[in-house]
């Protein structure tokens, strides 16, 4: 059983940057490869797949919306991932959800994650 707690979202302005963290608790990290991946929901539309990276962190996906501005990254000897965010526009504006999935592999699907975090919201003003 894993435990995912999201921090890190806020307000910024268009173009600006945040940093959203994502902390597993509840078993050692890297005894078992869990990929983690990051979703993000905005009002009235469907939940969409950001950026997901492997358990071994050597592989990493990312939606053509975010792709050259943000960059997931884990340290597994902290329990974290992170998604930086850069050059931020207000169609990002969404609240951020990190998930985990046993399994080294990656993948882009929300069913293919069990585990959950509450989420954090992003909001970015023009």
């Amino acid at each position: 059983q894993l435990q995912l707690v999201e921090s890190g979202g806020g307000l910024v302005q268009a173009g600006g940057s945040l940093r959203l963290s994502c902390v597993v608790s509840g078993r050692a990290f890297s005894d078992i490869n869990y990929a983690v991946g990051w979703f993000r929901q905005a009002p009235g539309k469907e939940r969409e797949f950001v950026a997901s990276i492997s358990g071994s962190g050597r592989t990493t996906y990312y939606a053509d919306a975010v792709k050259g501005r943000f960059t997931i990254s884990r340290d597994n000897a902290g329990n974290t991932v992170a998604l930086q965010m850069n050059s931020l526009k207000p169609e990002d504006t969404a609240v951020y959800f990190c998930a985990a999935r046993r399994s080294n592999w990656p993948e882009t699907k929300d069913y293919e994650y069990s585990y959950w975090g509450q989420g954090t919201q992003v909001t970015v003003s023009s």
